[in-house]
């Protein structure tokens, strides 16, 4: 990418939210930021699916970026199963049965539709040359997933053949977004068979990492050959737990919000804060106020959007005035 500023990029999950991450990169594509590898969880491995393969077309700009958020329709994400689209009944069994409420099928087929627009289909379509890697992690994008059946976080396609024994480059992409953004029980779990026939059951990333920072930074000791820059977006505990999980607002007529809905709301809008104040990970990080919109709110209007977005670029914009890469190199390298 001759003329630009490479960097790679990080970007956070938050649900609905992930619009101003859409918004922020845009920023650092006006400024002249050329992408290389993108590594996301949950919402930001939506946003960097899309975003590595029109980098892999050569297709990404700013103008794509703020398409991509504004024609967003997350109400067509809600897909119930035939039990869940009894009313009430319906989705508060989804949640306590473990399910979930909705299927994530209609999620896992936008994806793979916006994929398709610039060619991309699995992982071998977003394969990159560079012996700067390790051969498995030559890849433009990386999602992180929770794997709860093995109890570990696993970086796709990274450990596609270390942990299940599959070939990377045959694995969909979609299949990996769409387990990444598995909200435990309001998304209804992913599965993946290992080549030993071990089924394992993949949810949301953000139950282990929600902001992988340190995913793409180099473990030789060696300086980075260009910055990685973060987008995390800083979501508040909503003082209301059915704000969260409105499935379960019936079951408030029995008493208080249940450990079940704390636990959940912690899951889905976990901080990051401890890890975000180390100086090396904070100066280098775009923060997004989006404490107006909730992590579920996929009803959104139209206007919300257009305010996240512009967050999002404003965010990203007001970082780039104060980064100095010499600096940074010199702080922490």
């Amino acid at each position: 990418m001759a003329g630009v500023n490479k960097a790679d990029l990080v970007l956070s999950g938050g649900g609905v939210k992930g619009i101003a991450l859409a918004g922020a990169v845009a920023a650092l594509v006006e400024a002249g930021y050329g992408p290389q590898r993108i590594s996301g969880t949950s919402a930001g491995a939506l946003v960097g699916a899309v975003l590595a393969a029109a980098v892999q077309s050569g297709r990404q700009s700013a103008a794509q970026l703020e398409e991509l958020a504004m024609n967003i329709d997350y109400r067509a994400f809600l897909d119930p199963g035939p039990i869940e689209r009894v009313p009430v009944v319906g989705p508060a069994w989804g949640v306590l049965s473990g399910g979930g409420i909705y299927r994530g099928e209609a999620l896992r087929d936008w994806v793979a539709d916006r994929l398709a627009d610039y060619g991309v289909t699995t992982f071998a379509d977003l394969a990159i040359k560079d012996r700067n890697l390790p051969p498995e992690q030559r890849y433009r994008l990386v999602v992180t997933v929770a794997d709860v059946t093995l109890r570990q976080l696993t970086r796709l396609p990274w450990d596609y053949e270390r942990i299940y024994g599959l070939d990377p480059d045959e694995q969909s992409v979609a299949d990996a977004v769409r387990a990444s953004t598995a909200i435990p029980f309001f998304f209804q779990p992913a599965t993946l068979t290992s080549a030993e026939g071990r089924t394992s059951t993949l949810v949301d990333g953000g139950l282990l990492s929600n902001f992988p920072i340190d995913s793409l930074d180099r473990t030789d000791g060696a300086q980075p050959r260009w910055p990685t820059f973060g987008v995390t977006l800083l979501p508040n505990l909503p003082a209301d737990n059915a704000q969260v999980i409105p499935a379960l607002r019936p079951l408030h007529l029995l008493g208080s919000p249940t450990l079940l809905e704390q636990v959940v709301t912690t899951i889905l809008v976990g901080r990051d804060q401890a890890y975000l104040n180390q100086p090396r990970v904070s100066v280098r990080t775009i923060r997004i106020d989006t404490s107006e919109v909730g992590v579920l709110d996929f009803d959104l209007p139209e206007r919300d959007k257009r305010l996240l977005y512009d967050k999002g670029q404003r965010a990203g914009e007001g970082f780039l005035a104060t980064w100095d890469w010499a600096d940074y190199l010199a702080r922490f390298r």
